[in-house]
């Protein structure tokens, strides 16, 4: 078991077997650890501490046996990616995953599982279609047609695990988590270096993914950004704020609209295309203005773009398995990725308050 934990966080670091050798001080060659990977040989003590040390994990995560799979993966690409890339994220989902469920577990947590509508997967047989599977999915979770105002937090109360990870050419993924004996689960991994408003895109469109059934004549991402689309921004709360058909918008009446459900001015601009609010000429012009202001090219970010919202609930459970006393200091400090010092002092001092001396 130690071989493919000893690859699994290598991978997560993007490091080579060289790289590796090189980051313990040469105690031993790429071979011999390519050999530990494959489970041909074992490293002594000092070897496994080194490794331990370079790879940023513990010697007890090196040598536990909890084995979990990733399954169903789906990359969503702004380009051609490497696998080496595609094997990095993977490794990284994996080794938070594992760390996240095990916190879930000492708990004794419900939500460690993902319970999935009764009526999912929804039937797609066309791209319309995904209108109706995200006012289902709204139904079942209870959300009327109300704006979304924290994705992330939702998602995660449904048993979705979501992970924020810096990425180069990936802007999300989706996949489930197998693990022995036990239900799967669905994780969604958006690019953290992304502005708010294209993350919650993606993770309504990867969302799309796990609970849809797009038939095969129907394109599978056309069907989940109409799904996204409609997820955000339901029929009913569009045709209420700005009506069921209109010649022209002003940028303020636009700008007003992407605050209140944090998508971006396109994605409502394609809203209101799919749902007839627009005409072709209207969708035309708007986009011929996006292109000379530059939002339809890298990185797309558009005016009062909103902060991206990061995923806290493993980072509160891990302290809460530290208050109730589940996990130890240096345990919970692992998890986390800080140090003992950093941990007790989020323990032992409020956070600092980001609004204090903005404005008067």
């Amino acid at each position: 078991m130690i071989g493919k934990r000893v690859k699994l966080a290598r991978s997560a670091s993007g490091l080579s077997l060289r790289d590796l050798e090189e980051r313990i001080g040469n105690r031993v060659t790429a071979q011999a650890i390519g050999k530990y990977e494959r489970d041909e040989s074992m490293p002594g003590s000092d070897v496994l501490i080194a490794l331990a040390d370079a790879l940023d994990v513990s010697v007890d995560y090196l040598v536990g046996d909890q084995e979990i799979v990733l399954e169903a993966v789906e990359f969503r690409k702004k380009t051609i990616t490497s696998r080496r890339e595609e094997s990095q994220v993977e490794a990284k989902v994996l080794h938070f995953l594992e760390r996240y469920l095990m916190v879930e577990e000492l708990l004794q947590l419900p939500s460690v599982e993902w319970h999935s509508p009764r009526e999912a997967p929804y039937p797609v047989h066309a791209v319309s279609e995904a209108d109706h599977a995200a006012r289902s999915l709204r139904d079942h979770w209870g959300l009327g047609n109300d704006p979304i105002p924290n994705l992330v937090e939702l998602l995660e109360e449904q048993g979705i695990k979501v992970l924020a990870v810096d990425l180069t050419n990936i802007d999300g993924l989706t996949a489930r988590v197998h693990r022995a004996g036990k239900a799967t689960v669905p994780v969604i991994v958006v690019n953290r270096k992304e502005w708010g408003e294209r993350q919650r895109f993606t993770l309504a469109h990867e969302l799309g993914h796990l609970v849809m059934d797009v038939a095969a004549k129907v394109d599978e991402e056309k069907a989940t950004h109409r799904f996204a689309g409609a997820f955000l921004m339901p029929a009913e709360a569009l045709w209420a704020e700005i009506g069921k058909h209109r010649r022209a918008i002003g940028w303020e009446e636009l700008f007003a609209l992407k605050q209140l459900f944090g998508s971006s001015v396109q994605a409502i601009t394609y809203r209101c295309k799919d749902l007839g609010i627009f005409s072709a000429a209207t969708f035309r012009r708007l986009f011929n203005d996006f292109n000379r202001f530059g939002w339809r090219s890298p990185p797309y970010e558009e005016p009062y773009a909103r902060k991206g919202e990061e995923p806290k609930r493993f980072e509160r459970l891990t302290f809460r398995a530290l208050a109730e006393r589940a996990i130890s200091e240096a345990k919970a400090a692992e998890l986390l990725g800080i140090s003992v010092q950093e941990l007790n002092r989020r323990m032992e001092e409020p956070p600092a308050d980001e609004h204090k001396g903005a404005g008067t």
